[in-house]
């Protein structure tokens, strides 16, 4: 049966799901969003100076020079030539969800510890690698499908390649599936895993926790059918996520592909799961990693660690971290006691695939 989540948006809260009956349904559950505005605002250092620049060609030692900076706006990103039509698709489509006019002073609702450094990198990333020709974006639709439905314009995968024939990961940002907070949430995480050699790809996904499951089952859909092109191994894939992105990993764990429009395909070999409520679980759910901060108000570290010993009793692998003083939303952690926790996630991962 097709699974199916029901979605709930009353006054001032955004409804998270969780749930499943004995029908196979995905039933709902409510958490209380809470909106923060925190992060660092530290900026880079300021450009070599042209006076360097002489005397670094003069030595052979001259450093390429960064199109991008912490001064450099949002928008001018959204509309670079290098990214064509999906340039606006690297910052939230709805632009209520972000403030800030430049990569510096960036910030996303409900999102803490957003390190303007790894923004910049990011950008720079994405232009380096468009401009050298590699595609660092895919369409998982196609222009029928699109037609048909215009909110699937909006989705697609961006890929932070690693090494050819490597593993894959798919990183999922949160939002409260309203947005897709992917420059602090999933666009971080593929470009470490990248680092490591893995091949990563971050999903921009419609609103809604039900076309949220069935876009992450097309994208795993979509890498599986294109995975020589790719040059990925699609043995032991995972899944990472984040918030709202933790329960569609969550969720794609347990049910699979085919139970939201996708291809009958083979389960993850781990799902990485970061500040979430979500509390369901089965007897076949993949090998999980969770991790969470004390301070989280949108989700409690307690309900994290119950579901995973519970995963345990059931002889799943498991392993849980929780970091004292940190609330929602901390991303990669850089400059935090979480800095390094995708260091351990990464392990687990590795782990599963022995």
């Amino acid at each position: 049966m097709k699974g199916r989540i029901k979605w709930v948006l009353p006054v001032c809260i955004l409804a998270l799901f969780t749930g499943c009956g004995a029908e196979n349904k995905v039933e709902e559950s409510v958490e209380r969003m809470e909106r923060t505005e925190t992060g660092p605002e530290e900026t880079l250092d300021d450009q070599t100076s042209g006076k360097q620049e002489t005397e670094d060609q003069a030595s052979g030692q001259q450093e390429t020079e960064e199109a991008y900076s912490a001064d450099t706006s949002i928008s001018e990103v959204m509309s670079d030539p290098a990214f064509g039509d999906f340039g606006r698709l690297i910052f939230p489509v709805n632009s209520g969800y972000y403030s800030g006019t430049t990569l510096g002073d960036l910030r996303l609702t409900w999102y803490n510890n957003i390190d303007p450094d790894k923004t910049v990198e990011i950008a720079n990333y994405l232009k380096d690698h468009a401009e050298a020709g590699d595609t660092v974006f895919f369409d998982i639709y196609s222009e029928e499908e699109k037609a048909a439905d215009p909110a699937k314009e909006d989705t697609g995968l961006f890929f932070f390649r690693g090494n050819p024939g490597e593993k894959f990961a798919v990183c999922n940002a949160g939002g409260g599936f309203a947005y897709v907070g992917a420059m602090h949430d999933s666009f971080p995480h593929a470009l470490e895993l990248s680092k490591m050699g893995y091949n990563a790809f971050a999903l921009i996904y419609r609103p809604g926790a039900q076309t949220a499951c069935e876009d992450l089952a097309r994208a795993i859909s979509y890498i599986f059918a294109h995975a020589e092109e790719l040059e990925v191994d699609t043995d032991c894939y995972s899944l990472w996520g984040g918030s709202a992105g933790a329960r569609m990993a969550a969720y794609l764990g347990t049910y699979g592909t085919a139970a939201f429009g996708g291809d009958d395909i083979p389960g993850a070999g781990a799902v990485i799961m970061q500040y979430t409520g979500h509390s369901e679980y089965s007897a076949g759910d993949p090998p999980t990693y969770a991790c969470v901060g004390t301070n989280d108000g949108i989700a409690s570290w307690r309900t994290m660690q119950a579901r995973l010993e519970a995963m345990e009793e059931l002889g799943i692998p498991t392993e849980f971290h929780v970091y004292e003083g940190l609330r929602h939303g901390f991303g990669l952690g850089t400059g935090t006691v979480a800095e390094g926790w995708i260091d351990d996630a990464a392990a687990f991962w590795e782990a599963q695939m022995e």
